[in-house]
């Protein structure tokens, strides 16, 4: 029997015990990273849920994106819905799911439920949108 591996890549219970109780271990190369790697990961995720927490505190949802969306293209919100590939349509779809994925934090398959497409189709149409808000400096914030 091998086993051991962490304790073997942190150089043997001799370096584990002259560490002491002073230091944990958040993370194992092997697998994810050092500490200061997995320390990175773990605040950049809570930057992400902290920026999603104060958006729909302050009352974002699919409807204000949807009322944002329609505003700056100029269509109807049966425009957003429509499977048109019509360029304005698509636009105006892919930049509804670029807000609602990465600024409001629903996940691809609750978008492809909520627009009646595939997930994939909503992958695509993040990208797509994160573009177009980027050229365009399109904010979601009113």
């Amino acid at each position: 029997m091998v086993g051991g591996g962490l304790i073997r890549s942190l150089g043997g219970w001799e370096a584990i015990k002259r560490m002491g109780k002073r230091e944990r271990i958040k993370g194992d190369e092997r697998i994810l990273g050092d500490s200061d790697f997995v320390l990175q990961v773990l605040e950049e995720a809570d930057e992400t849920f902290n920026r999603y927490y104060e958006m729909k505190r302050l009352g974002y949802d699919l409807k204000t994106v949807e009322y944002r969306v329609c505003r700056i293209f100029k269509i109807g919100t049966e425009d957003i819905y429509s499977k048109s590939r019509e360029k304005v349509k698509a636009s105006a779809r892919g930049l509804f799911c670029y807000w609602a994925v990465r600024e409001l934090g629903y996940g691809l398959t609750d978008i492809a439920r909520h627009l009646g497409i595939t997930q994939p189709a909503v992958g695509y149409a993040v990208k797509r949108g994160e573009h177009i808000a980027n050229q365009n400096h399109y904010k979601l914030e009113i």
